[in-house]
């Protein structure tokens, strides 16, 4: 008789192993397809011209080639450029104000028909979109928002109303109470203005910034600024990164210190990182931007104004939030 239990118990056991692994063998499949599907298309592509016997050149000026994000805005800009049949140019913006002013001089001496540019200094990159326009060439602003008459295009997402919607998913989580730590990027406009979103949202309701440490949007000094976050506050129960860079570091700084079991985190822009964090539980929200569409929209645009054509002033696009429960339909971001 207790063969017979022991050999119904071994059987129960081994049928359980076996569903577990056909359900993660599905989910894997389930997510590989999902990766390789890549994202959405383009919903439209600008119809090209011919402008003084050539077909369109655009320049584009990132803020740097090292983080996803900015590689997937061109990537996005640089797949509607193909099928429109215009040429681009990929100047590195090397998180420098005036690197990036000084490509946007070159372009417009080298007789380029647009600029696309995400600024690294929204105020410092003025006099330089405002001597290409004063040559004739339209610049687009892309992610980061530039206010200035000179931008003939604008596109992107509200930087502080997305830090106000991560900020929110946080007090759930948290039930409004507990102590926050922010890597942030205090050089960037961009993250300075998610930074404020989600300190007036969470503060507002109770909780409170204990502090804010500056990654300056490198991923190795992000790491450092969370490193040091950690130590100085060992009871810390959540924390916020405003940007690839400082949630990639934020990401690396509580494995290493081994604090996934006692800490929640939020923030910025998926990397295979913050998935990794998502699956575990301990990241519990993500905001991604929909950085493809942002190339998209942004090439849509300068084609446009480079035949001449008249565009919208402002192109908005929504941003996602990316949960444990959800993840799986966005890993495309993980590509290039």
């Amino acid at each position: 008789m207790r063969q017979t239990v022991t050999a119904v118990v071994a059987l129960g056991l081994l049928l359980t192993t076996v569903g577990c692994d056909t359900q993660a063998r599905r989910e894997m499949a389930a997510e590989k397809k999902s990766t390789e599907q890549g994202p959405p298309p383009p919903a439209k592509v600008a119809d090209s011209c011919t402008v003084r016997g050539h077909a369109p050149k655009i320049g584009i000026v990132p803020i740097n080639l090292q983080a996803l994000f900015f590689n997937q805005i061109n990537t996005g800009a640089r797949t509607v450029a193909r099928k429109a049949g215009v040429t681009t140019q990929i100047v590195n913006g090397n998180d420098d104000s005036a690197t990036q002013s000084n490509a946007i001089d070159d372009l417009v001496a080298n007789h380029y028909d647009a600029i696309i540019v995400d600024a690294v200094d929204t105020e410092g990159i003025k006099p330089a979109i405002r001597r290409a326009k004063a040559a004739g060439v339209p610049v687009v602003a892309v992610d980061a928002t530039v206010d200035d008459p000179a931008v003939s295009v604008q596109v992107g997402t509200g930087n502080a109303a997305g830090g106000r919607r991560i900020g929110e998913a946080l007090l759930k989580t948290a039930g409004n109470r507990g102590g926050i730590g922010v890597v942030g990027a205090l050089n960037s406009t961009i993250q300075n203005e998610r930074q404020k979103g989600f300190t007036d949202t969470v503060t507002a309701k109770g909780m409170k910034i204990e502090n804010v440490v500056d990654g300056r949007n490198i991923q190795e000094n992000a790491q450092t600024a969370a490193e040091n976050l950690l130590t100085r506050d060992p009871g810390l129960k959540y924390a916020y990164a405003t940007g690839e860079p400082a949630l990639i570091g934020l990401a690396a700084a509580v494995v290493s210190q081994h604090r996934t079991k006692d800490l929640k985190v939020v923030g910025w822009d998926l990397s295979s990182q913050a998935v990794d964090g998502l699956r575990a539980g301990w990241i519990t929200g993500v905001l991604q931007q929909n950085t493809f569409r942002f190339g998209y929209e942004a090439m849509n645009s300068a084609i446009d104004l480079a035949c001449g054509r008249t565009t919208a002033k402002n192109v908005p696009v929504p941003t996602q939030l990316v949960t444990p429960d959800n993840v799986k339909n966005y890993l495309y971001y993980l590509e290039k």
